[in-house]
């Protein structure tokens, strides 16, 4: 219980990060200026911390799992963000959840391709991840069942899903040889680093400060700081990305790559629930209809994983 507690606290704090992001797009950023502050953030702050911890190594043991720690900062870092804020360019919020928090289904398939003798799919398994993805799009769609088609839009929505799904199947092969502070770290800088490319492609994206995200009329003091985006910046670099990646890495150690992918399906509810309290948007019988299913989607998944450890 104490490890499904931390993975619902992680989501719940991923579910919150939109109203941070917002702010910073009305100020004036770019979804890869975004991504790249939270990283740099999450990165700096991590180094003193490794060093600290006793976690002072810089490399992997061969040339293969450092590719394996790149493909870690390319899946969870820089093109899962692109792809995720691009698709809300050409498509609806909507469509994007949907299709986004649907990769715990994907992540289940790649485990079981992949680990084939360990990590089979059981028919409660598998009962259980499509009642909880039933209840997460009950929850999505909130008694709308109507969706906005737009291929390219819904394509670049599936690319962070798939995207997510391959960061917890190659994060499961990560684990079983590195810590996982030095995985967290390996993720931010080749998150950074990949990001780049994208950058070389949009100057004019590289600039810095435009004189409205930090400053106001090109001036710094303490009287003219943007305090709500500077405290939006921190938020998402030092706790939903250092913190939360982190422990999440944590996480799927202990819950396994499946288990804990599943709790993705509770996105969007602490999204609502977020809204709910800040916003006054109203709880409907449909959110919570999909909560139900979700929840017990998630204890017929668990429960399957649980008599099987018990056996063995």
């Amino acid at each position: 219980m104490r490890y499904h507690l931390v993975a619902f606290l992680v989501v719940a704090v991923w579910g919150s990060t939109f109203v941070f992001t917002k702010i910073l797009l009305q100020a004036g950023m770019t979804p890869a200026q975004i991504f790249t502050f939270r990283f740099l953030i999450a990165y700096v702050l991590m180094l003193p911390c490794s060093w600290a911890m006793g976690e002072r190594r810089w490399m992997t043991d061969n040339w293969r799992d450092e590719l394996l720690m790149v493909a870690l900062g390319v899946t969870g870092g820089s093109l899962y963000f692109l792809t995720e804020n691009a698709a809300m360019l050409y498509t609806t919020a909507t469509n994007t959840s949907l299709i986004v928090c649907s990769c715990p289904l994907f992540a289940m398939l790649l485990v079981a391709l992949v680990y084939r003798k360990s990590e089979r799919i059981t028919r409660i398994k598998a009962l259980g991840s499509i009642i909880a993805c039933i209840g997460m799009a009950v929850v999505v769609l909130n008694g709308h069942f109507v969706l906005h088609l737009s291929p390219l839009g819904d394509a670049l929505a599936f690319a962070a899903c798939l995207c997510w799904a391959f960061y917890s199947l190659l994060m499961k092969a990560a684990i079983e040889r590195y810590s996982d502070l030095f995985i967290t770290r390996k993720v931010f800088f080749y998150g950074l680093l990949t990001i780049i490319p994208y950058f070389i492609c949009k100057p004019e994206e590289t600039a810095i400060f435009n004189g409205q995200w930090i400053m106001i009329n090109g001036q710094c003091s303490m009287d003219n700081v943007q305090w709500p985006i500077i405290g939006s910046l921190l938020f998402l670099g030092i706790v939903a990305s250092l913190l939360c990646f982190l422990v999440w890495n944590w996480v799927i150690r202990k819950l396994g790559a499946v288990v804990a992918t599943n709790w993705v399906y509770f996105n969007p509810i602490t999204t609502i629930v977020f809204a709910a309290w800040l916003l006054r948007e109203p709880i409907t019988p449909w959110f919570l209809l999909g909560t139900v299913l979700i929840l017990l989607g998630m204890y017929l998944c668990d429960r399957r994983v649980g008599v099987r450890s018990q056996g063995v």
